[in-house]
């Protein structure tokens, strides 16, 4: 089973890929990761999903915008989606001041007016040894059109909890217990909205350590959103 997941803003189809590559390995499904276009973001992730489903129904899912991304699109294809695996969200409904739309605006203004070097210093003061790595390297791939991507980010108007009670198929989420711009009470919310859905927590330390521990928790959280310890969504049907 194709399963495409989306990167987070700012953030890369590398790091998601060795996020989730591991554990999705395991079940036999065939990951995509489709790059990130900053210039035109929330449209190519929206395409890339549109492409990837033209065949057989697909598994979805994505980290912070990617995940919001990835629900809508499983809410309005419901013939098209079998899972949604849903990494770090970070808001429903308006973004309105959530951390992390406050935090693409505030790095977009600051990319705009000091450049990129000196936003990723700026950056790395605030950020985690492993996350200014992993953005360093994300940001200078995607400048200079990176503040563009920001700003569709903060924009964009998630699922709410009215839509996804909508959602039919399982959802698996998996969050940071101690991530200040997604906080868990996020994770909480789509997860007590959605029929069927379950959360694992996990640490930013953790995901530092190994980025895979994160598909990891996504991939036991569908898992246990499905009803099945033992088997999976169909997330390696052929």
């Amino acid at each position: 089973m194709t399963t495409v997941l989306l990167p987070g803003t700012g953030s890369d189809h590398d790091y998601v890929r060795r996020a989730f590559a591991p554990a999705l390995r395991r079940t036999g499904a065939v990951l995509v990761t489709p790059p990130p276009q900053p210039h035109r973001l929330i449209a190519g992730y929206r395409d890339a999903l549109d492409a990837a489903a033209g065949r057989a129904p697909i598994a979805v899912g994505g980290v912070s915008i990617g995940a919001a991304v990835a629900a809508a699109w499983a809410l309005a294809h419901p013939e098209r989606v079998i899972a949604v695996l849903a990494a770090l969200p970070a808001w429903s409904g308006e973004p309105g001041g959530c951390p992390a739309a406050l935090a693409a605006r505030h790095s977009a203004m600051v990319l705009r007016r000091d450049g990129i070097e000196s936003a990723i210093a700026q950056m790395r003061a605030d950020s985690p040894r492993w996350l200014g790595d992993e953005l360093a390297r994300s940001w200078r791939a995607q400048w200079p059109a990176l503040p563009d991507a920001m700003e569709q980010a903060a924009a964009y108007v998630a699922p709410t909890a009215r839509e996804l009670s909508r959602l039919v198929v399982p959802m698996g989420v998996a969050a940071a217990s101690d991530d200040p711009v997604h906080p868990i009470a996020v994770a909480e919310q789509w997860v007590a909205a959605a029929p069927r859905a379950a959360l694992r927590a996990v640490t930013l330390d953790e995901m530092g350590a190994d980025p895979a521990v994160l598909g990891a928790a996504c991939v036991a959280a569908v898992r246990a959103a499905a009803g099945s310890t033992a088997g999976d969504p169909g997330l390696s049907r052929r």
